[in-house]
């Protein structure tokens, strides 16, 4: 299942003595209320200065270096509105463990939300929101009802929220099994549509650069991101990620696939390739660093993954690409693959993802300065500097007022240009805007959805390649999504201790043992394999998980009417 399972959630642990800066307005936003030393009281009155102040925020998804947020352009500006800096803390080791520590010590800077909030560790946000968050209310108001708990308050923002009209994505940052480009141009760009095809095309490359030391496949199991290699199945049989199940359109009926025949089919076919020497084994063993790193290593030629899951590899190889342009060929390529070239789902419909977000822990010295800094936030300018950046230096408008930016932008801004600056850690994880959302003035929120921008990113190998594959964009290859007003059913929420959540525990600890034994088994002993696997699976209660997920996703249904 694609649950991001800690994404970001928020914890106060250090308040820092120091006189507070009175930051006057910047490019990137204008001091208002709430804005100036976080300070504003909550009818708007006259501005208090206070103190600067550091709070903890831990990332238990993430893959970057610890950082304040004050070291990077935005976070500084930030800073200078509101006197509040962040110290970003990311994940090293079990997130499981770390966990567990956290609530057994009582001591928060974070952890993941379903066992954080179990813990009654998340203070609830209604009365702050009231008093603090004028812009919250804006951006979060319509989906207010969806973000209560069943005790009816809320205990954090999540992140898909939409603003404004809804904005196709021209990339593919959801799922798509990826080749590296030089293997499709080699083999004059066919089009794959099947996994027999997706597999034989590697296979033939592999056979014909038997010297080169080449890794065919690779599949990435560690921590929570093993969903990578779980959720391929559902895809395959052209359904979208709605995680631990695939739904019916018609019925609503909400079905496990975990011990299906599309399960066993894909465990095969993985099998299979390992026979060849095609599989990298160590799949089972590396940590989410070292995938990335065979990523970017230029030996392996295709990966299932999520585009937003890769997007560090992903760039490491278009920078150097941008300066060599021979090593695009290591560039990876998306393809919309099922298994029999049934029309495909990858591209997520447009969904609120209500489960996943971040929250104010019970450890949290002032939770009021937290809110009033997630408000200033959210105010547009904001939304636009962490999004955009700055007029003149990241991005520049027309005479129409459309954002866009110059070939020289768009070539600087590289990955260690993205820390430096800060889009890097104000990407996703904080309040803010869904990525598809616009702008009050009609613009892309983000810079990869504006069509100018997306078309001027472009490099001549991009454009070929797309161009040899008769599209403009990357979406396009791809079947356009099909409405679905659960969507995603892996966001519905599942009280810690409850039937269904332990039935997804034990689940995930059964693929765990047994996908591994399934890939590297001998095609001859799969099958004795598979049912052991089959009858352990039996003893979970599969009819009821299904049952509630079901009455769940008609109850979504049911409120979009």
């Amino acid at each position: 299942m694609v649950l991001v399972v800690t994404v970001m959630m928020l914890f106060s642990v250090v308040a820092a003595a120091c006189s507070s800066g009175n930051g006057g307005n910047t490019e990137g936003g204008n001091a208002g209320s709430g804005a100036s030393g976080g300070a504003n009281n909550a009818a708007g009155g006259e501005e208090k200065t206070q103190e600067k102040a550091t709070f903890t925020i831990f990332n238990g998804a993430g893959a970057a270096k610890d950082v304040n947020t004050n070291e990077t352009t935005i976070g500084k500006l930030l800073e200078d509105q509101t006197g509040v800096n962040f110290k970003l803390e990311n994940l090293v080791g079990d997130l499981n463990t770390k966990i567990g520590t956290m609530i057994a010590s009582n001591k928060y800077p974070d952890a993941a939300i379903d066992e954080v909030l179990g813990a009654g560790a998340f203070i609830d946000l209604t009365d702050l929101i009231e008093q603090h968050g004028p812009n919250i209310k804006r951006v979060y108001g319509p989906y207010f009802n969806q973000m209560k708990a069943e005790d009816g308050k809320i205990y954090f923002l999540p992140f898909s929220n939409v603003v404004g009209e809804y904005n196709p994505d021209p990339n593919i940052n959801q799922g798509a099994f990826w080749v590296q480009r030089r293997v499709l141009k080699e083999a004059g760009y066919p089009q794959i549509k099947t996994m027999d095809e997706y597999f034989k095309l590697i296979e033939d490359y592999v056979a014909k650069h038997p010297d080169e030391d080449l890794t065919g496949f690779v599949s990435l199991t560690h921590d929570w991101r093993f969903f990578a290699t779980t959720n391929p199945p559902m895809h395959l049989m052209g359904y979208p990620n709605d995680g631990e199940v695939t739904v019916d359109m018609n019925t609503f009926e909400a079905k496990t696939y975990s011990a299906s025949d599309a399960t066993k089919r894909w465990l095969q076919k993985l099998s299979e390739l390992n026979a060849k020497g095609l599989f990298d084994k160590a799949s089972f063993v590396d940590n989410y660093d070292q995938y990335l790193a065979k990523l970017t290593s230029g030996k392996v030629l295709g990966f299932f993954d999520y585009g937003w899951q890769i997007g560090n590899a992903q760039n490491v190889l278009k920078d150097a690409a941008k300066k060599d342009p021979a090593k695009d060929d290591f560039v990876y390529f998306p393809l919309p693959v099922t298994f029999d070239g049934e029309k495909d789902q990858y591209l997520d419909p447009p969904g609120f993802v209500k489960n996943r977000g971040i929250g104010i822990t019970v450890s949290a010295k002032d939770p009021a300065r937290i809110v009033q800094y997630f408000d200033n936030l959210l105010k547009e300018e904001n939304q636009i500097l962490k999004s955009w950046g700055i007029k003149g230096e990241t991005y520049e408008v027309d005479e129409n007022g459309r954002f866009y930016r110059t070939a020289e932008q768009i070539a600087k801004i590289d990955e260690a240009f993205r820390e430096e600056f800060g889009f890097k850690y104000y990407d996703w994880n904080w309040p803010n805007y869904g990525t598809n959302s616009t702008l009050a003035d009609g613009n892309a929120y983000a810079p990869g959805l504006q069509p100018e921008v997306f078309q001027m990113s472009l490099t001549e190998a991009d454009k070929t390649i797309l161009d040899k594959y008769g599209v403009r964009t990357y979406a396009e290859l791809f079947a356009a999504p099909d409405e679905r007003p659960w969507f995603p059913a892996w966001g519905i929420p599942k009280e810690q201790g409850s039937e269904p959540q332990m039935y997804e525990t034990k689940k995930t600890e059964l693929t765990r043992k047994y996908f591994p034994k399934l890939v590297l088994a001998s095609p001859a002993e799969f099958e004795s394999v598979w049912a052991e696997y089959m009858g352990e699976f039996g003893k979970l209660d599969t009819a009821g998980y299904e049952k509630f997920m079901t009455d769940e996703i008609k109850k979504l249904v049911e409120q979009a009417k």
